[in-house]
């Protein structure tokens, strides 16, 4: 192990100021840097990768974006629409690139079929800057939620006026635009309250719900999105070096707790020093760390559980290392388990059948396979095993983008979808015995190629990795 990654796992616990230090200094050099750390020896190779985005391309560009948006006029074009309303906000980052949120305070964005490369925007005063500053026609803002018409205090209109219905409000700026009697496809279904409101101030206008094409897009990831998740998925190679690295340093003298706090510090110090940013909009977005989930013994035993985790790594017992990072949107889950020293033989075939079942993802995903199969074969396998008993949950989910996580399709009996290249797959056939204390619940990310399918990560699902004494 180098000296520097040492330094850095021995400093944990001796308050955040000289971690966050040590943190830097040891990732100082780029993700594609060997630390020479003992773990990281141990990182496998997977034939099939795609190739990383390089430093310096740390989000999607605001062309990609537009082209995109071309891409869905072009997809509906048959739909005989004038224009597209977004409201989803997963689908407003998807098609514009401009990564925010809107909780209460609801925000649309208007794409008019026969316009190139516009994008007219109606929401909250609360965002008006980080919206003008990037890809953004128009803006056409109310105060904030509950709106009172007339009430604008930062133009220096104290107002208590009457609350304005934001959808009727929305309506009013889309007649501006010469919406009435148009057909609009939205992410979306008008309620019939709002359907009525429409037929006062949009009279003729049809609205087409394209929120299934929307989805459709994203399942299917570009060349670009692809490149940066393996990115993120090399940061994953890394944080999992460490952490093995870090649990053999201090055996059982830490807490899951503190476990997940070093990931996060570590994974966040070492993305932020490859990035390009100044602390202004649109630079270092869709950046995220979370390890909270890292935990160990009986904890592990279940799939969601409830209990905050602040135990301390026992021999004899199985530690669930959990951490999920984003780069510019892309990325997602990678995790992995341990068992510590005794492990009994019931622990052991558990993991082994889960070892066993994340093969069985890998050989039989490919382009044309149907999701049930491949869950069905996944089940089989961990029954006729005996561990029927031990079955929680379907073994993958479909990845999304933008931090939303989970997305269709699912690796589950009961859907049928046929698998396409450029899909992602959650890889996480877990098995857990509550009466026991013990969870086996790995997971990485499967990426549908046109030859088969290839894990994203290289952390290794072997014995020599994940069988530890301490």
């Amino acid at each position: 192990m180098s000296s520097d990654r040492r330094k850095f796992i021995k400093q944990m616990g001796l308050g955040l100021a000289a971690t966050s230090l040590a943190a830097s200094h040891l990732a100082c050099s780029d993700s594609s840097t060997p630390s020479n750390g003992d773990s990281e020896s141990l990182l496998a190779t997977r034939e099939g990768q795609p190739e990383p985005a390089p430093l310096g391309y740390d989000r999607l560009p605001v062309e990609w974006y537009k082209a995109t948006t071309q891409r869905l006029k072009d997809r509906i074009a048959n739909k005989g629409v004038d224009a597209i309303l977004i409201q989803n906000d997963i689908n407003a980052v998807y098609y514009t690139g401009c990564f925010r949120g809107s909780g209460e305070r609801t925000t649309w964005v208007l794409f008019p079929m026969n316009e190139k490369d516009t994008a007219y925007w109606y929401g909250p005063a609360i965002d008006r800057d980080l919206i003008t500053s990037w890809w953004a026609t128009e803006f056409e803002y109310y105060f904030c939620y509950p709106h009172a018409v007339g009430g604008f205090p930062n133009k220096g209109q104290v107002v208590q006026g009457e609350r304005k219905d934001l959808f009727e409000w929305l309506l009013e700026g889309l007649e501006k635009k010469g919406m009435a009697g148009k057909t609009i496809a939205t992410d979306f279904t008008p309620s019939p309250a709002q359907l009525a409101t429409a037929s006062k101030i949009l009279p003729g206008a049809v609205f087409v719900n394209i929120s299934d094409e929307c989805l459709q897009m994203r399942i299917i990831k570009t060349k670009e999105e692809i490149a940066l998740f393996q990115r993120t998925y090399r940061y994953f190679d890394k944080v999992h070096s460490f952490a093995r690295d870090f649990i053999l340093e201090h055996g059982t003298h830490v807490t899951d707790f503190e476990i997940g706090q070093a990931l996060q510090l570590y994974a966040i110090q070492m993305i932020m020093n490859d990035i390009k940013y100044d602390g202004r909009p649109h630079s270092a977005v869709g950046i995220d760390s979370t390890s909270h989930y890292v935990r160990t013994g009986v904890s592990t035993a279940y799939p969601h559980p409830n209990q905050f985790f602040y135990n301390k790594v026992k021999k004899g017992e199985s530690l669930y290392v959990n951490t999920d990072l984003y780069l510019g949107g892309m990325g997602g889950e990678c995790y992995r388990n341990y068992l510590i020293a005794p492990w009994t033989d019931h622990q052991s075939k558990m993991w082994e059948i889960v070892s066993d079942t994340v093969q069985i993802m890998v050989e039989e995903s490919k382009p044309g396979a149907i999701c049930s199969d491949v869950a069905y074969k996944v089940h089989q396998h961990q029954v006729k095993n005996g561990m029927q008993q031990y079955i929680y949950h379907r073994p993958g989910h479909g990845t999304g983008q933008n931090l939303q996580g989970h997305q269709a399709p699912f690796l589950s009996l009961g859907d049928y979808t046929p698998m396409q290249e450029g899909m992602m797959f959650s890889v996480e056939p877990g098995l857990y015995d509550s009466e026991k204390g013990i969870g086996i619940n790995p997971s990485d990310n499967l990426l549908i190629t046109k030859n088969g399918a290839v894990l994203m990560s290289r952390v290794p699902f072997s014995k020599e990795w994940s069988y530890l004494t301490l």
